[in-house]
């Protein structure tokens, strides 16, 4: 007479979760559920205005579309675009000068820890204050238009690029600089010529993020007066003429993408130092319905275009 075979069962072999990386889930969970249903019931939003939202949207949007592209539009709306341009390119350039400097003093591998420590606390108080907020207080000083915008996006670049910075900093290798130590370099030809050629590609991508984000925060600073294309965003809706709000936006849009496109394929550039594929090159390498609407779209791009720039000479003609 044979035994039985027992068959174990797997489930019961299986070694049991411990308890407390369940409990820390679980409470990890709740910190981030209770924070959110407080946040939300804090706003005393009803259920109705929640659900008559998404028709009130679509209901402005519809009443800006089609955009109305007179020249007095595109007359009034070109300078003030162009101007939220300059006022971002401008703060960029005033974060990146300052804040280059103050990377290397904020980084722990450079400089002692007290005055890093010390560095890392201003720039941390420097990007607490919204540009609206640094705006706003330079208002009374510097007046209204475009230097309020460039000093107030200029000096909040000078924070998160500091930062930024100093992180890549502290994340260079050591070697060169130990090699430029080890034949009489002082200390700021290590920096020099150990840690610059290193960290710059990053550095240089970051500015050109930035730069990306200084344009959308240029047009919601001209909203309260520090220049650029959101004033006249503003004055557009403040008369309910939607029509041409929508041209303003569309304006808006159109420029902001042209900028994101060219800003990331520089900084990809930079970055892994390849070239990457031209246009052509990506259109031949589409299936051929792709294709097609990529033609399609390109040529309806530049035919606005065309036209915008024709209603802009007829009333600089006018």
């Amino acid at each position: 007479m044979t035994a039985a075979t027992v068959t174990p069962d797997l489930a019961s072999l299986r070694p049991r979760q411990p308890l407390a990386p369940r409990l820390a889930r679980w409470g990890i969970a709740v910190a981030i559920v209770i924070p959110v249903v407080w946040s939300a019931l804090g706003l005393q939003i009803s259920w109705e205005q929640v659900r008559s939202a998404p028709s009130d949207m679509w209901a402005i949007f519809t009443a800006m579309f089609p955009p109305e592209v007179s020249p007095e539009v595109v007359e009034r709306a070109l300078p003030k675009l162009m101007e939220s341009l300059w006022i971002a390119w401008v703060g960029t350039l005033i974060g990146a000068f300052f804040s280059f400097f103050l990377a290397f003093a904020a980084a722990t591998n450079v400089t002692p820890g007290w005055l890093a420590w010390s560095i890392r606390q201003i720039l941390n108080a420097i990007r607490a204050v919204p540009e609206l907020m640094l705006a706003m207080i330079l208002i009374p000083v510097t007046g209204l238009g475009a230097l309020t915008g460039a000093l107030a996006i200029g000096i909040h670049s000078i924070g998160t690029l500091g930062k930024l910075s100093s992180e890549v900093i502290e994340g260079s290798d050591a070697g060169p600089v130990e090699a430029v130590a080890s034949v009489g370099g002082t200390k700021v030809q290590q920096m020099r010529f150990g840690i610059v050629p290193q960290v710059m590609p990053n550095i240089v991508a970051y500015w050109l993020y930035r730069f990306e984000i200084n344009i959308r925060a240029s047009a919601v600073l001209g909203m309260i007066g520090a220049g650029g294309i959101g004033a006249e965003i503003v004055a557009q809706l403040l008369f309910r003429d939607f029509r041409r709000a929508g041209t303003v936006l569309l304006l808006t849009v159109v420029v902001v993408l042209a900028v994101d496109l060219i800003s990331a394929r520089v900084r990809r550039r930079i970055i892994t130092g390849r070239a990457e594929r031209g246009p052509l090159q990506a259109l031949r390498s589409m299936n051929w319905w792709r294709r097609v609407l990529m033609v399609a779209v390109a040529v309806a791009a530049i035919s606005a275009l065309a036209f915008v720039l024709f209603q802009f000479q007829q009333a600089l003609v006018a």
